[in-house]
C-alpha cells in the first residue's frame, strides 16, 4: 500500500474540471479526513461542506469514486482504488462550488411533495398520541429516521433522466404523513405524488435503497405510495 494517495478533486462549478492532490495516508482515514487535509494543508480555497463528523447530519454527502456516500463514515481503506480516490460533488443537483452542491432543489421536492405537516389541532388541544405498535405507525418506522443528506437523489437514475421526478428523499417523507392519522393534507399531497413526476415514475432500480447511510427502503415507502395512489383512484377520490 501506497504511503501517499492520488486524489481527484472537482473544483470549480457545472463546467469545473479535477485537479490532482497528493494526501498522506493514514490507518482509519476517512474520505472527510483527506479532504480536511487539502483545504488545510494543500489548497485553502477549497469549498467543502460538513458538520458533526460523526454520521449524524449528512452535511458531508459527496460522489467518492463515483458513488454517494457520507465522507465522514467513509474510509479510504474501503473505497480507495489502490491509492487513487476521486472525489466530486453530490450528482442531480447544481453546483455552488467544489464539492458543495446546491440542495434547494433537492428540498424543492420535499415541498412539491407536499412534505409538510398539516393537522387540525391547536396549542390549546391535548397532544395528540399515536400508539407505537398501530399498524400505520409501525409502516414508517423505518422511513422517519429520513435526514435529508441528498444520497439517494444522487444516487437515482430516475431524477438523472427525468429532473422534475420529485425523488427518493420526497416520496419518503410523503409516504411518512401519508401514514400520520394527525394529518389532514390527505387528498393533496396523493395528488401532488400521483403526478407524472411523483411515485410512478420508479423505475424500481433500488438505487436510493442500495445507497442509503441510514440502511433505510426508500423503494419500499414509494411502491407504498403507488399502492394509495391506486386505491385512491379507485374509490374516486383522486
Amino acid at each position: 500500500m501506497s504511503a501517499t494517495l492520488k486524489v481527484r478533486v472537482w473544483r470549480g462549478t457545472e463546467s469545473g474540471s479535477y485537479q490532482d492532490f497528493p494526501v498522506p495516508r493514514h490507518e482509519s482515514q476517512t474520505v472527510l479526513d483527506v479532504v480536511t487535509h487539502i483545504q488545510r494543508k494543500l489548497d485553502p480555497t477549497l469549498s467543502y461542506r460538513y458538520a458533526c463528523r460523526v454520521g449524524m447530519c449528512g452535511s458531508c454527502a459527496m460522489t467518492v469514486n463515483g458513488k454517494a456516500r457520507w465522507t465522514c463514515r467513509t474510509h479510504v481503506s474501503v473505497v480507495a482504488d489502490g491509492d487513487r480516490v476521486e472525489i466530486g460533488p453530490l450528482r442531480n443537483l447544481p453546483v455552488v462550488k467544489d464539492l458543495v452542491a446546491d440542495m434547494a432543489p433537492f428540498f424543492d421536492k420535499w415541498a412539491a411533495a407536499k412534505g409538510r405537516f398539516k393537522g387540525t389541532a391547536t396549542r390549546h388541544d391535548d397532544f395528540a398520541r399515536v400508539q407505537p405498535d398501530s399498524p400505520k405507525r409501525k409502516l414508517v418506522d423505518e422511513s422517519i429516521e429520513c435526514i435529508g443528506c441528498g444520497v439517494c437523489y444522487s444516487s437515482c437514475d430516475v431524477v438523472t433522466w427525468k429532473p422534475d421526478y420529485l425523488g427518493p428523499a420526497a416520496l419518503t417523507r410523503a409516504w411518512t404523513l401519508v401514514n400520520d392519522v394527525r394529518d389532514d393534507a390527505q387528498r393533496e399531497r396523493l395528488e401532488a405524488v400521483a403526478g407524472d413526476a411523483g411515485c410512478h415514475s420508479c423505475h424500481t432500480h433500488m438505487s436510493c435503497t442500495e445507497r442509503c447511510p441510514k440502511a433505510l427502503s426508500p423503494t419500499a415507502g414509494i411502491a407504498g405510495l403507488k399502492r394509495a395512489v391506486l386505491s385512491a383512484a379507485l374509490k374516486g377520490e383522486l
